[in-house]
């Protein structure tokens, strides 16, 4: 039993290191681009940067199995730095200060939900496919949205889907610690694949506080 805990919190750790290098490498990809000017040539080709998004968290989902604890890697760094691409326009919208403060609250935030996630010792299965659906749901709304520009339904949605990565990141906890327990799984690759699941909840909460509480730039 004790063997067990001590593989599962190296594992747990594992997983917040990889995914911290994953936020740091978002940030400064973001920075650079912001400050170097690169931004109008992503502003160009934003339809390619996000096709090549969904591909890797949908390759990670469904190959997750088959690939190599190295590819799992080549694939996270990849999406992180990717994202930093698209995160450098949050320094066009939004004052330095709020994007501050918003990743000190989200971080915050984060740690609570990703503690209650570790605590939990209940599956969380079903929970994960109600949040799921209920995420679907939130995306077709805000592409309807976008055509629509309500404005009190934007702040809603944002909101709703805070609320639901806020729920994500228990259940994505909790399923990274149920795999870590387990022999069944290669504990490399589940540090990578929990980086990643735990990355994406945190960065989709950052957006949607900054977009709440943050100050836009004039």
């Amino acid at each position: 039993m004790e063997d067990t805990l001590q593989s599962t919190n190296k594992t747990l750790a594992q997983t917040f290191v990889w995914m911290f290098l994953g936020l740091l490498s978002t940030g400064i990809i973001a920075a650079i681009t912001y400050y170097t000017g690169a931004i109008v040539e992503i502003a160009n080709s934003w339809q390619v940067i996000l096709i090549s998004q969904f591909a890797i968290v949908i390759i990670c989902d469904l190959f997750f199995h088959k690939l190599s604890s190295g590819a799992v890697t080549l694939l996270f760094f990849g999406y992180s730095m990717i994202t930093g691409l698209t995160f450098s326009a949050i320094f066009v919208r939004f004052e330095l200060t709020s994007i501050a403060y918003a990743l000190f609250a989200t971080s915050a935030f984060f740690g609570i939900l990703a503690f209650i996630g570790y605590k939990t010792d209940k599956d969380l299965s079903n929970f994960g496919t109600v949040l799921i659906a209920a995420l679907v749901v939130a995306f077709i709304l805000t592409v309807v949205n976008l055509f629509l520009e309500y404005t009190t339904l934007d702040m809603v949605l944002n909101w709703v889907v805070l609320g639901i990565f806020a729920g994500l990141t228990a259940y994505d906890m909790n399923k990274v610690k149920m795999m870590s327990e387990t022999y069944e799984y290669d504990q490399e690759k589940v540090a990578i694949y929990g980086a990643m699941q735990l990355y994406l909840d945190f960065i989709n909460m950052f957006l949607r506080i900054l977009e709440i509480f943050g100050k836009r730039n004039n």
